[in-house]
């Protein structure tokens, strides 16, 4: 069995023309399982062969564009350019530059409850500048917690841990 890893290297040491020995002798893998893989994913072939599949195979949109895994896309609707959702916000994070971000939606705001100057995009409405002042705001707003209090933001319900 090989983990989304080891199929995430597969892939790129494929790409690169690396033979199945090479790359089972790297990955502790059997021969026959990495070459079984690349037959069931299109990464059969000598190295040229391979760049051109896997370029082929991006240029029709049939691959992640973070991953590289095959994508079986709608018969109907907008084409999927990522597996998952994990793989959109990872190429989303290292490809900042191409997001065609407006000037006319970043936003200056006030901190309503520690006075911060923070701005935030798209949206015109926001109060907070963290999680954390939103949820004392609004669970702790008539109560200031001392220098032994912790408030722990990752519950639902706020709770107040003591430091002793």
């Amino acid at each position: 069995m090989v983990t989304a890893l080891q199929e995430a290297q597969i892939r790129q040491l494929r790409s690169q023309g690396m033979g199945y020995r090479n790359i089972a002798n790297q990955l502790n893998l059997s021969r026959d399982t990495v070459r079984n893989y690349c037959k069931t994913n299109n990464l059969n072939g000598y190295r040229e062969a391979v760049q051109a599949n896997i370029q082929r195979m991006m240029e029709d949109d049939n691959v992640c564009s973070y991953c590289g895994a095959e994508l079986k896309q709608p018969k109907t609707g907008r084409k999927k350019h990522f597996c998952n959702e994990v793989c959109r916000r990872k190429w989303w994070n290292q490809n900042r530059d191409k997001i065609n971000a407006s000037p006319d939606a970043i936003y200056l705001f006030t901190c309503k409850r520690c006075g911060k100057q923070f701005t935030a995009y798209g949206n015109p409405n926001r109060q907070y500048c963290s999680h954390e002042c939103y949820i004392s705001d609004r669970f702790w707003a008539g109560e200031e917690p001392t220098k032994d209090t912790v408030i722990d933001v990752q519950n639902t319900v706020p709770t107040v841990v003591m430091i002793t």
